[in-house]
């Protein structure tokens, strides 16, 4: 199984559950190692006999083939993804180039190495529901049948995706899932997002960022249940399925703040 963007906050932890699961599956984490990719959090697990490491970029259409080609790929797990909203402000260019033309290189490098023997195959592409757009109080949950409604190029672009790996499907008949997942948190989440980003803020006694009064509604969801989640669908999800996974945890980003702070707090007191 080749797991795209596994030195990530969500690949590392799913790369975790897998090895430890499944030795007798051979685990590869293909990562670029951007900023957001660190080997450190694999340390644990390097050396076990079952995983293998590969860096190479997922736009780099030669060297996906190359991969395919050494390991015989069975299966893709595609988490690797630009998916900051603040950076896709900044530079909606390089989202479009890694979540769109990314996600059609590993398609592609799949769809040849697969033609003609699909039945044992598997493009899983790990989306967002960020694609449904916002969540509002008091209004019903995202269900599959949501309407795309994407608000930033980091959702336009994960949007985009979708439809390609949808369209795979539909032309060439690719075997694939797809799965939405609200926010995650958890071990070796990277410091810009908004809980781990307030954590490492109240120890540095900095200002705690929050966008406009905090109102927004996300629904949260701890990243080793979201690893359990995929893993599921990899084993009994229906080829061609779209899944939504969340945590039954919407909350306004001001509350989960206050909440953070709190938390912090008791825990201070409770040192010796």
């Amino acid at each position: 199984i080749l797991i795209t963007g596994g030195a990530g906050f969500i690949g590392g932890n799913f790369i975790h559950h897998m090895v430890n699961k499944y030795p007798e599956y051979r685990i590869i984490n293909l990562d670029k190692l951007t900023y957001a990719g660190n080997l450190a959090n694999l340390k644990d697990i390097e050396k076990k006999p079952n995983y293998v490491f590969e860096k190479a970029d997922i736009c780099d259409f030669p060297a996906i083939q190359a991969i395919f080609e050494k390991y015989q790929v069975d299966g893709v797990i595609h988490l690797a993804a630009e998916s900051h909203v603040d950076r896709s402000i900044k530079d909606p260019f390089s989202f479009a180039q890694t979540n769109v033309m990314g996600t059609l290189s590993m398609l592609q490098a799949a769809k040849l190495a697969w033609e003609g023997h699909f039945d044992d195959k598997l493009f899983y592409h790990v989306s967002t529901d960020e694609v449904y757009g916002a969540l509002q109080p008091g209004k019903e949950l995202f269900t599959e049948k949501t309407k795309y409604d994407p608000h930033s190029p980091y959702s336009a672009s994960k949007t985009g995706a979708d439809l390609i790996v949808k369209a795979y499907h539909e032309t060439f008949r690719m075997p694939i899932n797809i799965t939405r997942c609200s926010n995650n948190y958890g071990p070796y989440h990277f410091p810009e997002k908004l809980i781990p980003l307030i954590i490492k803020n109240i120890l540095e006694g900095r200002l705690l960022p929050v966008y406009g009064k905090g109102e927004n509604v996300r629904d949260w969801l701890y990243v080793e249940d979201h690893a359990k989640a995929i893993d599921m669908v990899l084993n009994k999800g229906r080829i061609g399925e779209i899944y939504n996974i969340g945590g039954f945890n919407e909350e306004q980003n001001i509350n989960i703040v206050k909440l953070t702070i709190k938390t912090i707090a008791r825990l201070m007191d409770e040192e010796p």
